[in-house]
């Protein structure tokens, strides 16, 4: 396999000589351009069949503050994956995350220094998946499904299965920095852009992203080029850890409110945005543009399958098809690149 983000093959002079700037640009940019085509498509279809919905501008506003919850999640599943590894720890950690922010503002009725102690709970999960990854040399897909029951059960233990609100910290300044509407836009998108600018830069114009494709790519040529493979992968775990408890920090300020079932619903979203976005199963090919457009595509499916009058049952039944046919997808593609 390849980086995505590299061309496919080196061409001869002559092939190059023949070929039009167009030519190279679709080429280079495939996979990003197949998931900008199929968004637009998606759309115009729900506009068609839902006109009254996807031609007002609520339900964007609803997009807006909704889909942040599993995008920021999703781009740093996409780094996770694309340098081989998974996490399917992260809708615990989201939980497990808010116990720090929950202790730590009832002891000094500070939300900022919540914030900080959630999110340190975040990397610190994320740490310890990364470790036992590499260090033990577990498969991440058996780690983290292992660690997905652990943190809900030790989040479960810590509050007693309790649920929390914290309706005070409405008004205050560090929630609105966190849930306000500057311009009457939420805050939860700002911070979904900020992320995906943070995710893009780092896996696009950093060493951590070289080596990330690198080792997705071949593991033992990774080893063979020096490249600090145990360091990179714990960085994104501990990554991944950063994202969920964002992620749960931001839908727990929303509701002023902490629910011991948080995250159990977002793993399905959160991996058909990355898959639906061209993230390949098997590692070295992912992109977080796409990721960015998928997690929006996911979102709207589940708002289209209401508007155009089916039950919401059929979006567990939709997000598992995307999936399956994504990875059905990736699997031809991988053997065609390896003949």
């Amino acid at each position: 396999m390849t980086s995505s983000n590299a061309p496919a093959a080196p061409l001869s002079p002559k092939e190059r000589a023949g070929r039009t700037p167009l030519a190279e640009f679709t080429t280079k940019y495939a996979s990003q351009i197949g998931i900008t085509v199929a968004f637009i498509a998606l759309w115009l279809v729900f506009l068609v069949l839902a006109p009254e919905t996807f031609g007002s501008d609520r339900i964007y506003k609803s997009f807006a503050q909704t889909t942040p919850y599993f995008a920021i999640m999703a781009m740093a599943v996409t780094m996770v994956i694309v340098a081989g590894d998974i996490d399917l720890s992260f809708g615990s950690i989201m939980a497990l995350g808010m116990v720090g922010f929950v202790w730590t503002w009832e002891a000094t009725d500070n939300v900022l220094l919540g914030a900080v102690a959630s999110l340190s709970v975040g990397a610190a999960a994320g740490l310890f998946n990364g470790l036992v990854v590499t260090i033990i040399g577990l498969p991440s897909l058996v780690v983290t499904i292992g660690t997905q029951f652990l943190f809900r059960g030790l989040m479960l233990v810590l509050v007693a299965g309790r649920s929390f609100s914290f309706g005070e910290t409405r008004g205050d300044l560090a929630r609105e920095a966190f849930v306000g509407k500057p311009f009457d836009v939420p805050m939860e998108l700002w911070w979904l852009i900020l992320v995906t600018i943070i995710a893009w830069v780092l896996l696009n114009r950093h060493r951590l992203g070289q080596n990330t494709y690198v080792i997705g790519d071949n593991e033992q040529t990774a080893r063979l080029m020096g490249t600090p493979i145990t360091r990179t992968r714990v960085t994104l775990f501990v990554i991944s850890g950063l994202a969920a408890a964002l992620a749960g920090l931001l839908n727990s300020l929303q509701f002023a409110s902490f629910f011991p079932s948080m995250g159990s619903q977002i793993l399905l979203p959160t991996l058909a945005a990355v898959f639906v976005g061209g993230t390949s199963v098997f590692g070295g090919r992912g992109s977080i543009y796409g990721t960015f457009l998928g997690a929006f595509m996911i979102g709207g499916i589940g708002a289209g399958i209401v508007a155009v009058g089916m039950t919401d049952f059929y979006t567990q039944l939709i997000y598992g098809a995307i999936i399956l046919i994504s990875i059905s997808i990736h699997a031809v593609l991988q053997r065609r690149f390896q003949r």
